[in-house]
């Protein structure tokens, strides 16, 4: 993997944001007084805030490919430290928990990426991770399903293994790509019904919907990367 293109990526940059879940939007017309989208209003997010590195598109979304997909585990390190920059520095957490696979899925594919991900932020941060949220069934895919079929795919599908571990703490939940927040809603809904006292959602990416980039589907192939 040469510098240039892990120099590449750059910060996510809008106008227009959700000021809970940071979307991108080309105008201010889906946001109320208090700049806050229709999904964030309605309460339908499940995290307080949501913070990411880049758009999932160019070369952040095949360098990520790359990571999950071709099993490329070495670009945990610079990938970490892009997700670890997403941070705001007035922000503290007592605890990083990563987005969990399940077990087939992890066995397939020999790492769980988004724990890898948060293990960096931990390190960057002196943060423990606790592995505390678990996929208690198999979901399937959710590339190609509408909001609403998102959020009944991984209804839950999440449970909280070791409550103590975060019980009354606040919670830095690290995924790899955000897309519609529907699963990490889910996982976020399991940590605050098991007492997690505010639950921030980092990812290393999210589909900006502003660019019309499609999510990443099963049996294409990352090209383009030198």
């Amino acid at each position: 993997m040469c510098r240039a293109c892990l120099a590449e990526p750059r910060p996510l940059a809008a106008e227009y944001f959700c000021v809970l879940c940071r979307t991108p939007f080309l105008n201010p017309a889906p946001l109320d007084e208090e700049g806050r989208c229709e999904l964030c209003r309605r309460g339908l997010r499940g995290f307080d805030v949501a913070y990411s590195f880049g758009a999932y598109q160019d070369t952040l979304r095949e360098l990520i490919h790359l990571f999950k997909y071709t099993r490329i585990r070495t670009l945990a390190g610079p990938l970490g430290k892009m997700i670890a920059s997403a941070v705001p520095g007035d922000q503290s957490f007592d605890a990083v928990v990563p987005v969990p696979l399940h077990w087939r899925r992890r066995l397939d594919r020999g790492f769980n990426q988004s724990e890898l991900l948060a293990r960096a932020v931990a390190r960057r941060y002196g943060l423990p991770v606790t592995n505390a949220v678990r996929r208690g069934r198999t979901t399937i895919a959710q590339a190609g399903l509408s909001n609403a079929r998102r959020r009944s795919n991984v209804a839950g599908a999440f449970t909280v293994a070791r409550p103590q571990a975060i019980a009354a703490r606040r919670v830095l939940l690290v995924d790899d790509v955000m897309t519609t927040g529907a699963t990490a809603a889910a996982c976020a809904a399991a940590l605050r019904r098991s007492g997690a006292s505010y639950v921030a959602l980092l990812t290393l990416a999210r589909v900006d919907r502003r660019m019309g980039v499609e999510p990443y589907r099963a049996g294409s192939v990352a090209v383009g990367v030198s």
